[in-house]
């Protein structure tokens, strides 16, 4: 046997075990990967059940005859109709308006409404002389006003987004006023005492106490945005998700108009689950409560 030949059977006979080792360290990792991704699975599959059986129910009872299709298409039907609207760019058009003005208005709110809020709960003295003009304007629904704002502001997207600017203020104004009332007088008396300046004060103590309830606020918001700008542009719109299920039923295209719904479903929820994931990035020190 040659020296070559010789270093050659050395080298695989060094290097088959680490090859083994190696694998052997991969596997548990492959199955543990494999075991966490089955599990995550069933914790969906768990959690989505009762949606599962509803979606099911529908695509079945108007096969069966159960309920009318033309009222009710099947939810397939609802889907596929969903699909042409999107390759005719139809769909793009209508969400993208929707989104625009949903997010620039609620953006804006909660730009104006926060600071506002924080400032009526801290100063007793501006509280009490904007209290009757809050409740006012609160008691007074957006929807009812919608024929004032496209007087004043036109049919265009002042008006809708005014609206929307509207209908999101007194829940984020209310929640923060409240909020700021709520922290609790011991840590700001602690803080006081420490010798924390007004800034360090509404820094280190009113805001972080402050926000779980001003975060209910801003959810609350993204909620009422939804709602009233369907109905804004119901009314008068060219573009949007409202436009969209209108339309359909004047034109008595029943699959389009349920897809317009389920739309706005999937665009409310993701909007729900951008909010939950910021709430948690600025609220890491809150421990979660677990019954």
């Amino acid at each position: 046997m040659s020296s070559l030949e010789t270093l050659t059977l050395l080298e695989l006979a060094h290097g088959r075990p680490n090859a083994l080792s190696g694998g052997d360290r991969a596997s548990p990792r492959i199955a543990g990967r494999l075991h966490a991704a089955l599990r995550a699975l069933g914790a969906l599959g768990h959690r989505s059940l009762l949606l599962i059986v509803l979606l099911s129910v529908w695509e079945v009872a108007p096969r069966l005859g159960v309920v009318d299709p033309v009222f009710l298409p099947p939810f397939s039907e609802v889907i596929a109709a969903g699909w042409q609207l999107a390759q005719s760019g139809e769909l793009y058009d209508d969400v993208s308006a929707s989104l625009l003005r949903a997010l620039s208005g609620f953006l804006i709110s909660v730009a104006l409404i926060v600071p506002l809020g924080l400032l009526v709960g801290w100063y007793a003295r501006l509280g009490n002389l904007l209290n009757q003009f809050i409740e006012i304007c609160r008691n007074t629904a957006p929807l009812a006003l919608l024929p004032v704002f496209i007087l004043l502001l036109g049919i265009g997207e002042m008006s809708k987004i005014t609206m929307v600017i509207y209908s999101c203020a007194w829940p984020l104004l209310l929640n923060t006023i409240a909020a700021v009332k709520q922290v609790d007088p011991l840590l700001i008396k602690s803080a006081r005492t420490m010798g924390a300046s007004p800034q360090q004060l509404f820094r280190k103590v009113i805001l972080p106490a402050a926000l779980p309830t001003i975060f209910v606020g801003i959810r609350l918001a993204s909620a009422s945005a939804m709602l009233v700008l369907v109905a804004s542009e119901m009314v008068g719109a060219k573009a949007g998700l409202g436009y969209l299920i209108i339309n359909s039923q004047y034109s008595f295209l029943i699959p389009q108009m349920y897809f317009g719904i389920l739309g706005i479903t999937v665009i409310g929820l993701a909007f729900n689950a951008v909010l939950e994931v910021i709430e948690r990035r600025f609220m890491r020190w809150k421990a979660p409560v677990s019954a």
